[in-house]
Order: structure tokens, then sequence, then C-alpha cells
């Protein structure tokens, strides 16, 4: 149990002590708190205690319930209560202030462009909404700690995510993610202008390094959630027998990402589109279980490892990912579904939400990130007014 010892200045005390008797009375009042509050009060026996006495027990329970209370107060900030207090600090927390509040939900954009997209919006807008008590982080390579101060002036999608209470918008700084971790020596001696599939690769490495010292969930920027994700430590099966790293999620320091992070050196070959990543995880998870095909909707487990059907995040396959984009007679229900991937890399952003076009994409989009379907709704209209030279 932890104890409070308040100290007099040096020799006080043993002044009090050395005076007359009817002095002695009135002892130091400090070192008869420094003794109240370090011995027992409550002795069954004891004899009856002066007024001062009685004062001080007092004061020692007001203590004794401003500790409990300061120690109630800093588990709340784990909490979703700590978000209600953010908006007014918020751009003022560095990463490892957020990140250690725990459970994050991770976002990482490794181009250079500053503007978030609509589908990267409603991503991250969607997982703010069904995960309103856990830090959603954005980070992104094109920042600098100097944009990051001014984005909300800058950019309208900065301003859409961070007036959001629990999103958080981060500059991506390698070099410090990668402290620590067997991924230091390979960005030492990669030469990023070389890779073939830099952006990608980057991204590879920066999640399982970002998920292994932190913990929490990592998700792709077109990964849209629809409700929470029950399950800690979790693959999410792209098909039988295959593991798609778009969405994973472990506590800190799980010994199966220290192994990824090691594997991801040691098979290093950045000319394999996804050598290091969904083969990453698959060769890996192969490496400890004997992965089957799966019956209907059920989930694998293995070494407390759940391998996630693909109905959970890949209802639609990336050979039909244009149907997100297409009008259905009757939108399926994804009942089965935590969150829904729109297999961007295959679209390569030819494909669009429109307002008004009826496709599912679109519905998604109005019924899980409608703030970031509001706003494409306001550009369209910017950008069907007419213009000065149409007025003459």
């Amino acid at each position: 149990m932890l104890q409070t010892v308040w100290v007099s200045p040096p020799g006080s005390c043993a002044l009090q002590e050395s005076k007359s008797h009817h002095q002695g009375k009135k002892r130091c009042w400090k070192c008869r708190l420094v003794r109240t509050i370090i011995q027992h009060p409550c002795r069954r026996h004891a004899p009856k205690h002066s007024r001062k006495e009685r004062m001080l027990r007092k004061f020692q329970i007001c203590l004794c319930f401003c500790f409990v209370s300061g120690i109630l107060y800093e588990i709340s900030l784990l909490s979703s209560s700590v978000f209600s207090y953010l908006p007014m600090s918020q751009h003022y927390l560095t990463p490892e202030q957020v990140l250690n509040l725990g459970k994050s939900i991770i976002f990482l954009e490794t181009t250079e462009r500053l503007e978030p997209p609509p589908l990267v919006s409603c991503s991250v807008e969607s997982a703010a909404r069904i995960y309103q008590d856990r830090p959603i982080i954005l980070f992104m390579r094109g920042l600098s700690n100097e944009t990051a101060l001014d984005m909300n002036t800058s950019y309208a999608a900065f301003s859409l995510l961070s007036s959001m209470k629990n999103v958080f918008i981060f500059p991506l700084q390698m070099e410090t993610v990668f402290q620590e971790t067997p991924l230091l020596q390979w960005y030492n001696q990669v030469v990023p202008e070389q890779e073939k599939n830099w952006v990608h690769v980057s991204s590879d490495a920066s999640r399982l390094a970002l998920i292994w010292k932190y913990g929490g969930i990592y998700m792709d920027t077109d990964v849209i959630s629809i409700r929470p994700i029950p399950q800690e430590s979790f693959l999410a099966a792209q098909k039988s027998r295959f593991s798609s790293n778009g969405i994973f999620g472990f506590p800190a320091r799980h010994k199966f990402i220290w192994d990824c992070m090691e594997n991801f050196v040691l098979k290093y070959n950045g000319n394999i589109w996804g050598n290091q990543g969904p083969f990453l995880m698959t060769r890996m998870l192969k490496t400890l279980c004997n992965l089957t095909d799966f019956q209907g909707t059920e989930d694998h487990s293995c070494q407390n490892i759940s391998f996630l059907n693909p109905q959970r995040f890949y209802p639609i396959p990336y050979p039909a990912w244009g149907r997100y984009y297409q009008v259905w007679d009757k939108s399926p229900n994804f009942n089965h579904s935590y969150a829904l991937h729109l297999w961007n890399f295959m679209n390569r952003n030819r494909k669009v939400v429109v307002a008004g076009s009826n496709t599912l994409a679109e519905k998604l989009y109005k019924t899980y990130c409608p703030t970031t379907y509001e706003d494409l709704i306001q550009n369209a209209k910017h950008r069907d007014l007419p213009g000065p030279e149409d007025m003459e």
C-alpha cells in the first residue's frame, strides 16, 4: 500500500522536542502529521483522542479520498470518457501519449499526399464511429511536425477527421517507428528510390512495428468498419489457407508479430509484391498451424490466434471488387462481417463514390461515414456551380 510522507524542514522537530514541558505538549504540527499518516490510526483500544488528533484523522481521510479519486481518474483516462476532454488539447498530444492509451486502431498513408481522399476519410470515420472508446490514428508519410500544427486550415479532410474526438493525425516517422525492432537494420540499408514497391513495402513494415510496440488493430485505408471486432489476437483470412495483412490485431509485444518482423528481414524481396505482406503473414501462420479450408462461417483458432473467416472482412472477394461500385437490386446485409475491404489496390482509384449513383459503395458511405458522405455531396455541388467564365 502506498503511503504519503510530508517532510518538515531539517531541525524544526528537534528544536520543538528540546523546549519546556509545556511546549512539549504543543509538539511540531508537521511531525505529528507525519506520525499520524504513517502509523495505523485505528487501534481497537486506543484512548480518547484530543480535538486536534480527531481533526488530523479527518484530514487523513480527506487525503486518502483524494488519493483514491486520483487513481480512479487515471483509470478513467483509458475509457471512453477520455475523449470528452481531448478536443482542446488533442493536437498537442504526441503519438506515444495516444498510443499508450491502449487498443488503438491504426491507419497508414505511406504516399506523400496530404489530402486524404474520400475512401480514406470514410475508413477512418467509420472506425471512429464503431470504436468510440478507442483512439483512431492516421499516420501520414507526407506530414511533417510543422504541417501537422496547421493542418486543419490547409486541408478539408483534416478538418473533417480531426473534428472527431477520438481521431488523431500524426506524421509517420519510420526511423522512429522501427527503433528497437529487427526492421531498423533493414531500413538503414534499403534504398527507397531503388525499390519497386516502396509504398507497399514501407507500409507492411510500419504496421508490424507499430502493432508490436503498442498493440491494437491495424486497418488498410480502404476498410469500412461496420461493427466491432471481438477478438484481440487475430488474422483475417482472405480465402481458405491464405491470410491478408490488410487488417489484423494483437496485444503489444506479441511473439507472432516479432517473428514476422524477423522473417520480413530474413526473406526480404522488394521486387515481389506482397512478399512482406499477405505472403509473410501466411507463411508465418503456417509455421504454427495446420491450415484447413473454411466450412460455412466458422472461424479457426491456433496457438491463441484467431484466423477469421473470409466473410468477416472479404465477403466480396478481390476478383469481384467492382461489385462495390455497382447498383444492387437488393443490398446484402453483411451480417457475418465486421468490416468491408473495398480493394482499392485493384481499383487504383478508377471508380469512386458518386452522390446519387445508388451503388453499394454509396450506401455504405451513407450508413457508416455520413460526415464524409455529406462532404462528398457538398464538393459535388461546388463543382456544379457555374464559374465566372460561365457567367459571361
